[in-house]
């Protein structure tokens, strides 16, 4: 066996110890499936084996869930729906063999289980799992668009009930070992030392090797199907929730509720047949297939800086400055603090400075009341921030990143300081989301050392940082910048200078359409429900009084002064925000109001000034035409950032539009997307656009081209 070692003690009881080599945790690959196969059945077969104990060899780990990579090909493959369900239905007739043997299997779970790893567990007929504080149980396939498709819904509620397992597996739960405990998901919970001895004592005690399931007279608890007393809440208010939650975009919520309250009142072959056939149509699916490759396979890859130049020695930033004390600069002090470097958090004054580093503490105060922390650790995280106005202080600085406001003046005044303190060797870094990195960094003195690294707010929450390399930024420089983003373990992606970079350009054009359809008299409850039912999180409307029109209308008066190209500016719904912000007084949420209120005791909502200020037609167009208009408008933007060198790897495009700008997840990015819609039929979509809402929507040449040679994002990058 390649993935498990398999032996037996003098008192019969196999112990089977999962492997898999070259991974830092198990994995389900057809390695393993074939060797587990052949261990269930060498248990079945013995007389003298009185039963098994399956644990796993890795410190703090039973099984991660099946390999993410054997799974994402089904669609680029072409794979049916009947051969998707074929594939899964291998490990589901295992699992299924396995409780059914007639030997007792014991789940000696030492530390993570998830997917097929807690499937397997639930197939066993004792599961006994670590109190390790990493040790976390869950079904999490949902987040990639599938449903556990190797008994897990049929399992799970047959164990602890429909009400109990339907959040663990629509919302892809991972519970630690006390609330494992207590759901009844595991029987029992110990010392990671002592698991193999307590599964030991459970099979030598003669335990039954019958499931519940598989017992005559077996219910489910709590009852299933449509006369359960609690199926009014479970399947049909809740199936109105799903579908208000998904708008119909994420095929796998519904499939998961149809698995769960067809399969449950049948018999368990049934069920376990009626999940394989569900499961092998979102296997088969597009979603899938997007939300595996960016959200994990890629993300993952980014995670661990792919992109890192390769012939760079590995750093660590051990001092850094944060020049600017605002929402955004404590925030990247904070997450940088919490890193374990020590900060020099710098304002204009002192008092500004110490208001910042206040605002972090008010954060771990919330973090400890939540029992996220300790005392201790917050203690030692403000002690490790330093606010400050002088300079001089920065001394010593690996990396000094500038989050001052937007204006050319100030940041190259700030640079100018800094770097007047600040060693040779150490790397400055702009936090700045539109002004081009190239013409920031002729205040340095190291150009070749200046680089920009763009922040989403809030930091703290926020996974993704935008590097952007200026048009002397060295290798060196990149390297160090990304070393720095993975200490502080977020996701990066690296794009070229250019008006807008990336990210705020693409997102721009998402607020900018928003504001266009006011000028086009939609109605403004019909645009941000538009957006939403395409998958956006928050509407145009909305997230324009968050980022506040008076920021928008200031960028504007910037490109002005820049002499800006029009096809680069908001031009197109510049009047809306000049209207809202010099004429209606309405600027933005932070100033108390924009396209919505926001009442002191209430929820925000649309202001009614709006249908005056800007008056809807008598005929509104259909909502799936403005769902379109947002999707495509920010794909063909993209295309256009791929035409012109911004940015240059579909990975990093797809990426950042997810986690920066709010992109829907279930099209696996904008390149994703038109891969998905394919290149022919997403050029013809966007000429129809463009010639009713205008040239915003033509697909630029490079687009264009990709029809001709029938060639998508990601087959030009295998090619290459």
């Amino acid at each position: 066996m390649k993935t498990m070692t398999f032996e037996v003690d003098g008192d019969g009881v196999a112990l089977i110890s999962i492997d898999v080599p070259g991974r830092p945790m198990n994995v389900i690959t057809p390695e393993f499936t074939a060797d587990l196969t052949e261990a269930v059945e060498a248990v079945a077969g013995d007389e003298t084996i009185r039963g098994a104990i399956i644990t796993s060899a890795k410190p703090g780990s039973f099984i991660a869930g099946a390999d993410l990579k054997d799974l994402v090909t089904a669609f680029d493959k072409g794979m049916t729906e009947a051969e998707a369900a074929e594939f899964a239905g291998e490990l589901s007739r295992l699992f299924r063999r396995l409780e059914t043997c007639g030997k007792p299997f014991v789940a000696a779970m030492n530390g993570l289980a998830l997917g097929g790893g807690l499937e397997l567990c639930l197939a066993c007929h004792h599961r006994v799992l670590s109190n390790h504080p990493k040790a976390i149980v869950g079904l999490p396939e949902v987040s990639v668009g599938l449903l556990p498709g190797a008994g897990g819904t049929q399992r799970l509620p047959r164990l602890i009930g429909i009400p109990k397992a339907l959040p663990l597996l629509l919302q892809g739960k991972q519970i630690k070992p006390d609330a494992a405990l207590a759901v009844g998901v595991v029987d029992a919970v110990g010392a990671p030392e002592s698991l193999v001895d307590m599964a030991r004592v459970w099979l030598m005690d003669a335990p039954t090797a019958e499931q519940p399931w598989d017992r005559k007279g077996f219910q489910v608890p709590g009852g299933a199907g449509p006369l359960a007393p609690h199926a009014l809440e479970t399947f049909s208010a809740g199936n109105a929730l799903v579908s208000g939650m998904t708008q119909g975009n994420y095929p796998a919520p519904p499939a998961i509720m149809s698995c769960v309250y067809e399969g449950t009142q049948v018999s368990i072959d049934k069920g376990l047949g009626i999940e394989v056939k569900y499961f092998g149509k979102l296997l088969a699916g597009s979603v899938a297939r997007n939300m595996i490759r960016t959200l994990f396979i890629n993300k993952g890859a980014a995670d661990k800086l792919a992109g890192r130049p390769k012939d760079v020695p590995k750093s660590r930033v051990a001092k850094l400055g944060v020049l600017g004390a605002g929402m955004m600069g404590a925030g990247i002090a904070h997450v940088s603090a919490k890193a374990g470097m020590e900060v020099v958090l710098l304002d204009s004054t002192l008092d500004q400075a110490e208001k910042g580093k206040q605002g972090i503490a008010k954060l771990q105060e919330k973090a400890l009341a939540k029992g996220k922390t300790t005392r201790d650790k917050v203690v030692e995280l403000l002690e490790r921030i330093t606010a400050t106005d002088d300079y001089a202080l920065l001394e010593g600085c690996d990396l000094v990143i500038e989050a001052v406001f937007e204006d050319r003046g100030i940041k190259a005044d700030v640079t100018a300081k800094a770097e007047a303190v600040i060693p040779e060797s150490a790397t400055f870094g702009s936090n700045t989301s539109t002004l081009p990195i190239t013409g920031l960094a002729t205040a340095s003195k190291r150009p070749k050392q200046f680089i920009g690294i763009h922040f989403f707010s809030p930091v703290e929450k926020m996974p993704l940082v935008e590097v952007i390399l200026g048009e002397q930024t060295d290798d060196a420089t990149l390297a160090r910048t990304l070393d720095y983003i993975g200490q502080i373990r977020k996701t990066p992606i690296v794009v070229h200078d250019f008006p807008g970079f990336y990210t705020s350009r693409v997102f721009g054009s998402f607020t900018q359409e928003g504001q266009r359809m006011l000028m086009d008299g939609i109605e403004p409850a019909l645009i941000e429900n538009a957006a939403k039912m395409a998958g956006f999180p928050v509407g145009p409307l909305a997230v324009s009084d968050e980022v506040t029109l008076s920021l928008q209308q200031s960028i504007y008066k910037q490109q002005d002064v820049d002499g800006l190209d029009d096809k680069y500016r908001g031009t197109l719904a510049r009047p809306v925000v000049d209207k809202m912000v010099d004429e209606l007084k309405r600027p933005g949420r932070r100033q108390g109001g924009g396209f919505y209120d926001y009442p002191e005791n209430g929820q925000k909502r649309l202001w009614p000034g709006l249908r005056e200020a800007f008056p809807p037609a008598a005929e509104q167009p259909d909502v799936e035409e403005l769902k379109l208009r947002f999707l495509y408008r920010m794909a063909v933007e993209t295309a256009r950032c791929v035409e012109e060198g911004v940015i240059t790897s579909p990975i990093d495009a797809d990426i950042g539009s997810i986690l920066g700008i709010g992109y829907p997840a279930w099209t696996g990015g904008t390149l994703s997307f038109i891969d998905t819609v394919g290149v022919r039929e997403f050029v013809a979509t966007c000429k129809r656009l463009a010639e009713r809402w205008g040239p915003r929507f033509e697909p630029p040449q490079e687009l264009q081209a990709r029809v001709e040679r029938e060639e998508g994002y990601y087959q030009a990058m295998k090619a290459a």
